[in-house]
């Protein structure tokens, strides 16, 4: 941790923001909490609800031993939806790792390679890798082995200038590890508060001795509505600005009502009341 990260988790964990640090935050949203996974359509309605982007599913069933979204077509009609729409693709998420598992199947590396192009083509800056379920990290050999696959990896991230992101159920501290197993600026941490949180893990903490140079991007979510669980947002939203972070927070809310574009919207004005 440098002075500066220091200072910052410092004035955090004592419930001070740093005078001077400015936050650059966009709020995005999930295609698939929009219930709207791998469609393009997603973008339009994430922009009509209020959202500076929608983070893009690449599918769980290959066609033509390809990622669902590895088609130049499609990839055109997202860039195109989302210049229409003015917002961003906020993200990619290689969500067929809950099939094909990173610690322990090799067609798994083969899908990070192949979401790399895909998602620069998409003009995104990240994929997200999700380690949940049976893929979960779950010993440190694990994790060993993921941050080994990785390397190769994350060499041809840099070169792309795509962001690999790390989203799981461990703690900081492990995920640091792994980062600094595979010793690259493109692989980061995918954080989300929900998912640490649930695995007993102090957020308010966690955040601030991250940083913002090992985060790639938030995903921000809770039980029910925000602000109604056990997650207190508005500090949490103090510590991620704090840090100066120039990304993405995507909500990857649940419907209680089942009305989707109303609780997205409940959701939204609370996240961006918290940020004032």
């Amino acid at each position: 941790m440098n002075r500066r990260q220091f200072l910052v988790s410092s004035a955090l964990v004592s419930g001070t923001v740093l005078s001077g640090a400015k936050s650059k935050l966009r709020i995005g949203v999930t295609d698939w909490n929009l219930r709207m996974t791998g469609q393009v359509e997603a973008v339009g309605t994430a922009a009509q609800l209020g959202f500076e982007g929608v983070e893009v599913s690449l599918g769980r069933k290959p066609v033509d031993g390809k990622l669902p979204l590895d088609n130049d077509e499609l990839i055109g009609k997202y860039v195109a939806a989302a210049k229409a729409q003015k917002i961003g693709l906020a993200g990619t998420c290689l969500d067929i790792l809950h099939v094909n598992y990173l610690k322990n199947d090799k067609l798994g590396q083969k899908w990070v390679g192949d979401s790399i192009p895909i998602t620069k083509k998409l003009n995104a800056k990240v994929v997200l890798l999700p380690f949940f379920g049976k893929g979960a990290l779950e010993t440190r050999a694990e994790q060993e082995y993921v941050g080994d696959a990785l390397k190769e990896y994350a060499k041809e991230a840099e070169k792309a200038g795509i962001l690999l992101g790390l989203e799981d159920t461990i703690s900081a501290e492990d995920n640091v590890r792994i980062l600094e197993r595979v010793a690259s600026r493109n692989l980061k941490v995918y954080y989300d508060v929900g998912n640490s949180t649930n695995n007993g893990f102090d957020v308010l903490k966690e955040i601030p001795w991250l940083g913002a140079s090992r985060v790639c991007q938030f995903h921000l979510k809770d039980k029910g509505y925000l602000g109604e669980g056990s997650i207190n947002f508005p500090e949490v939203m103090n510590r991620i600005m704090a840090l100066g972070f120039t990304g993405f927070a995507n909500l990857e809310t649940g419907s209680p009502s089942n009305v989707i574009a109303n609780d997205m919207k409940r959701n939204l004005d609370f996240i961006r009341k918290s940020m004032t």
